[in-house]
């Protein structure tokens, strides 16, 4: 090396060693993306304080690679082009070197449309799964983790023969149902009804009687926010509730005070999460949620915690990266794992294995009646 070489090195050595205090110095910038208008609104403010709550306990470990976080909120209750151009301004704007998600599919879309893999970007609602984009890692409930399990012991156990499926008319309602069909098939069960509502519907009769007329005596709801609770107390007026059991997998508990317990008999929900579950990790999550926000806190359910669960995905796997280069965290995210409220949680084709929580529903809201162990997403994305 000559001498020009020799200073320029050492200039440049000194330089990078100047920069790396300042760089531990400069916040580090999360776009999260909630709703905070529209028919999910109501979600929004436990949202945002399960991200303030994952935010705080991170920063109390020392931040993400060494940086504190400085969260940037933004309303993803918008239609998608307008939730995407919110995500700009976050992003290219104010600098957000992150993104975590917790919406609806339609604006998923248009975000992984914009991001082109060139931001990590952590979604983590309950959805329909299939999504393979890179940089775009998913902490939410699959259809497969959701009924897999489940549909198997509520035939053990409530031997049901026939099952009526019923949905929003939407991707999410759709795929639930069709990989419904295939567990259901195989305990030997029937499929004797099969239907999809818009989201405005608000008279549910005709699709009560036909499930009456059907001899269903087990339905699978797929229907979203307040569908789902005009659709239950209507249920439960029609007679029905002592005729079939009723699975949901979008029924937590903002959903289940809409609903009502008293119309709640023999309503069973599958979830990654629930308020109740009765865990040192869950509990200390609770715990730690109700000391910060106080006795008025947001309730807690299943899509806000999400958002925490992923901004724990995401420290998992930039500390196996090393860095918040893309690229270097797709490769290092296969395998990423922590223990969070939900248990231990492993990533495997840019989706988690996790325990499944199965509940019904006593005085207090949901109680848990069985847990199923490490369920895989039942997602092939390549990584």
């Amino acid at each position: 090396m000559n001498r020009r070489d020799f200073i320029r090195s050492g200039a440049a050595t000194g330089a990078t060693l100047a920069l790396a205090p300042a760089l531990a110095e400069t916040p580090l910038k999360v776009a999260v993306l909630i709703p905070q208008s529209g028919p999910a609104g109501l979600f929004g403010p436990s949202a945002k304080a399960c991200a303030q709550l994952a935010a705080e306990t991170l920063n109390a470990r020392g931040g993400i690679l060494g940086r504190k976080l400085e969260l940037l909120f933004g309303d993803a209750g918008l239609p998608p082009a307008e939730a995407a151009q919110t995500a700009l301004k976050l992003w290219k704007g104010s600098g957000a070197a992150a993104v975590v998600g917790m919406h609806d599919s339609a604006v998923r879309g248009a975000l992984v449309g914009l991001f082109k893999g060139q931001v990590p970007y952590f979604y983590t609602p309950i959805y329909e799964g299939g999504e393979c984009a890179r940089a775009t890692y998913v902490n939410g409930e699959t259809p497969q983790q959701q009924l897999q399990p489940v549909i198997p012991w509520l035939a053990a156990e409530r031997k049901p023969t026939k099952w009526y499926l019923v949905g929003n008319d939407y991707i999410w309602g759709r795929n639930t149902n069709a990989t419904a069909k295939t567990y259901i098939a195989q305990t030997g069960a029937q499929v004797v009804g099969d239907e999809y509502l818009p989201f405005t519907v608000d008279n549910f009769d005709a699709t009560l009687a036909r499930i009456r007329d059907s001899g269903a005596d087990a339905v699978l709801v797929s229907l979203v926010g307040g569908a789902s609770v005009n659709f239950n107390k209507a249920f439960a007026s029609f007679g029905l509730a002592d005729k079939a059991l009723r699975l949901g997998t979008l029924i937590e508990e903002n959903t289940l005070a809409g609903i009502g317990v008293a119309n709640a008999r023999n309503l069973y929900s599958s979830s990654g999460y629930f308020a109740r579950i009765d865990t040192p990790g869950a509990k200390a999550f609770a715990q730690a949620y109700a000391s910060r926000f106080g006795a008025q806190a947001p309730a807690l359910n299943g899509l806000a915690e999400s958002t925490y669960e992923g901004f724990l995905m995401m420290d998992a796997i930039v500390r196996k990266a090393g860095s918040l280069d893309p690229a270097k965290m797709d490769a290092a995210s296969e395998g990423a794992s922590y223990t969070g409220p939900r248990g231990a949680v492993t990533m495997h084709n840019r989706h988690v294995e996790q325990d499944i929580y199965l509940a019904d529903v006593d005085a207090q809201g949901f109680r848990v009646v069985k847990t199923f162990p490490r369920v895989a997403s039942g997602q092939s994305c390549k990584v």
